[in-house]
């Protein structure tokens, strides 16, 4: 499979001192922190546009009017 051999061990190896080399040792935990809340508040975001909200002076579709 191409995909495994993409992905491999070798290439996390190589992202991973390619990372130190650039970022430096010690920012590479407050960037996996910023990633961290990055994804969070992405997925709080997912959540919230998930509900359908209306607004208020629209009737839902399934009501009639009455007359």
């Amino acid at each position: 499979m191409i995909l495994g051999e993409l992905f491999g061990p070798d290439l996390l190896i190589v992202v991973v001192v390619i990372a130190v080399v650039v970022f430096g040792g010690s920012a590479i935990p407050k960037l996996a922190r910023n990633l961290g809340s990055a994804k969070t508040e992405f997925e709080k975001g997912l959540r919230a546009t998930s509900v359908d909200v209306a607004p208020p002076d629209v009737a839902p579709m399934n009501e009639t009017d009455p007359k």
